[in-house]
Order: structure tokens, then sequence, then C-alpha cells
């Protein structure tokens, strides 16, 4: 049995008022710390899974807004010399043979001509990366929720005696 002595004093004179003991088994602390951790358990869990499904629903939002580039695609700028004039265009490229040649539909190029800057396909494909980083970057903090996920339900330390 454990004793624990409550004093009540005024802070003017440091005078004692009045004294409880109260009789406490050991084992009363040891569950009352094991319900407030299950339950601060239990609301972490909720917290962490509802910022998962805040996620995911802004993930399928940007799916929703339009194309998305392939992963790892960038758009890029390359120059063109014609008879002392200078042309700057700019091409959609990916890691790997993604986009149809122009051509032949059934062979895969790594690259995509967009033409000059600010035309329509340019646009369009910068937009497409933005979204394709904005979607990487959430799935990262995805990936990273469901390890904190990991480590609350791994959280549990053994009762202390």
């Amino acid at each position: 049995m454990l004793s624990v002595k409550l004093s009540l004093s005024f802070a003017k004179d440091n005078r004692e008022v009045s004294s409880y003991f109260i009789n406490v088994s050991p084992e009363f602390f040891v569950e009352m710390k094991k319900n407030q951790s299950s339950q601060e358990r239990k609301e972490r869990i909720d917290r962490i899974t509802a910022a998962i499904a805040a996620l995911e629903q802004q993930k399928e939002l940007l799916f929703a807004q339009g194309e998305v580039a392939p992963p790892g695609a960038v758009v890029s700028r390359y120059q063109v010399r014609q008879q002392q004039k200078i042309y700057w265009y700019y091409k959609l490229q990916s890691p790997k043979p993604t986009f149809p040649k122009a051509h032949d539909e059934s062979a895969l190029s790594k690259y995509k001509h967009l033409g000059t800057a600010g035309s329509e396909a340019h646009i369009t494909a910068v937009m497409q990366v933005v979204r394709r980083a904005q979607i990487d970057e959430i799935q990262r903090t995805i990936d990273t929720l469901v390890q904190n996920l990991l480590d609350v339900g791994y959280d549990q330390h053994p009762p202390q005696k």
C-alpha cells in the first residue's frame, strides 16, 4: 500500500491549513497509466489516420484537375540555330520512353515537343509537372504518416514494477 500526504498551505505565510493521508495501491497507478496510455494511443492513431485521409483527398483532387506528368518528367528548354538566328523551344522529357512518337503512334519516346514558351502545349506540360511534384510530395508525406502509425502501434512500454 502506498501512502500519499497531501498538504494545503497559504502562500502568504506558508502556514499549513490541512493535511490528508491517502492510501493507494501501486496497481491503481499502473491501471490508470494503462487506460490513459490506451486512450492517448487511440487519439494519436485517429489524428494520423485523419491526416492520411485528408492527404489522400488532396491527391485525388490533383488527379481530377487534369493530366499528370509521368514520374521524373521535367520541362526542358533547348536551342535551335538556323541561319544566324536562335530559336528556343521546350520539350517534356521523361526518364523512360512514355510519349507516343509523332510519326509512329505505336513507338514510344522519352520526349514530347511542346513548341515555344507560352504555347498551350508548353503551359499544359508545366502544369502536369507541377501536379506530379505535388502528388509525389503528398505521397511521401502519406508514407511518413503510415510509418508513424506503425510507430504508435508499437509504442508500448512494459509496465514498471
